[in-house]
């Protein structure tokens, strides 16, 4: 082959697996389907790929919490039409991670986006997120909104999975969405890049069941629809490893020999999730070195 022929056939090459990756990531999201769960009368909690998505409905039209990823927006909008909406007023992001803001841009031309000023900060940093996908209503620590029947409260929880997160309360409805300061029977994701801290994570949960009544209903940002007694397990689960990881900070354990070590039996299939094992102790680690 000449050798100017080289050139060409890695040009060649590397479009063809430019090609096949992104065929590859819309090929991950192609057979996902949207899962309708009853929540109450009228709210619904949407499954599909990225943060369960909470939906509100009545007669002052529909407010939907968190977005996914841009790739489920169309098939978010087809959910919400089968509901019975052509689409959402009002948008409430629980954080700023794109799979819970990733469709952001799809329904902000026509629904006013609401958030912790976090959340518009860390999107307004990413040259690649549009104008149409950032908050317009921002807060610093609550805000109220009447709608469908409800005072519905967006609070904000301070550096736990991030800096800007928030759980939204529907009081009447008595149903909380607390994005992804929950991952349900699984170890949660903690962004400490992002400002968040497992520390804050637990305070934040040991907050809110201090707050909200005990028979509530909850929208976790991944997992089936849970418990306050659910809620409450993760606590339980936070203070258990931090205090193992603690421990053998002090006795000169190092991260690698706790992995290989590994965490008690009763903790194993919390990292059947995003997080697995190895992360989470590495997680945790971390946390103890810079929190």
């Amino acid at each position: 082959m000449p050798q100017s022929s080289f050139p060409r056939l890695i040009l060649s090459c590397c479009l063809s697996a430019v090609c096949l990756t992104t065929q590859a990531a819309e090929d991950r999201f192609a057979k996902i389907q949207i899962n309708s769960i009853n929540v109450t009368d009228n709210i619904k909690m949407l499954e599909g790929a990225g943060g369960n998505i909470g939906v509100s409905q009545g007669d002052d039209g529909t407010l939907i919490i968190d977005s996914q990823y841009p790739q489920m927006g169309a098939k978010i909008s087809a959910a919400l039409k089968a509901l019975g909406s052509d689409g959402p007023k009002f948008l409430l992001n629980t954080h700023y991670h794109g799979d819970h803001t990733g469709s952001n841009a799809r329904f902000g031309a026509g629904a006013t986006i609401i958030a912790h000023s976090n959340v518009r900060s860390r999107l307004l940093a990413n040259d690649e997120v549009p104008s149409s996908a950032l908050p317009t209503v921002v807060f610093e620590d609550r805000l109220r909104l009447h709608i469908n029947g409800d005072a519905v409260d967006l609070v904000h929880l301070p550096h736990g999975h991030t800096d800007g997160d928030s759980f939204v309360w529907f009081q009447n409805a008595n149903v909380i969405h607390l994005g992804d300061h929950f991952f349900n029977g699984a170890f949660p994701y903690v962004d400490l890049d992002a400002g968040g801290s497992v520390g804050g994570y637990q305070r934040n949960l040991e907050r809110v069941l201090l707050t909200v009544p005990s028979d509530v209903q909850v929208i976790p940002g991944h997992g089936a629809l849970a418990d306050t007694a659910a809620v409450a397990a993760t606590v339980n689960m936070l203070r258990e490893t931090r205090a193992l990881v603690a421990k053998a900070i002090a006795d000169g354990i190092t991260a690698d020999a706790m992995v290989a070590k590994g965490l008690p039996r009763k903790w194993r299939k919390w990292g059947a999730g995003f997080i697995n094992e190895e992360r989470w102790i590495q997680t945790l680690y971390k946390d103890a070195q810079v929190n």
